[in-house]
């Protein structure tokens, strides 16, 4: 089943900037061959649902690994059966209605 993800994780105990932990992250979603778009707060990511959930999984393994005692992870997913949708599919829906 195809999936379409956006996932948060914030290191805590690690101090104030955190954006090693989250590139250390963004190449573990990389690796795994997964769609991603990183944004200001999160990553998106498009695929099959153990492959999204085996790297999100992942993601915390290295994170934790990095020297992270603690991970809390926000995740919004949404799935469809009547059609496949991408992510540049929902923007483009509502940038359409934006004319």
């Amino acid at each position: 089943m195809k999936v379409l993800v956006d996932l948060c994780v914030v290191p805590l105990g690690v101090g104030v900037s955190v954006s090693s932990y989250i590139a250390a992250c963004e190449k573990v979603l990389t690796e795994a061959g997964l769609k991603t778009a990183l944004h200001a707060y999160g990553t998106n990511i498009e695929g099959e649902w153990d492959a999204v959930f085996a790297a999100i999984k992942r993601c915390h393994e290295v994170v934790h690994q990095m020297g992270a005692p603690r991970i809390t992870t926000t995740i919004k997913m949404g799935t469809r059966t009547d059609r496949e949708q991408t992510m540049e599919d929902k923007v483009s829906s509502v940038q359409a209605k934006l004319g």
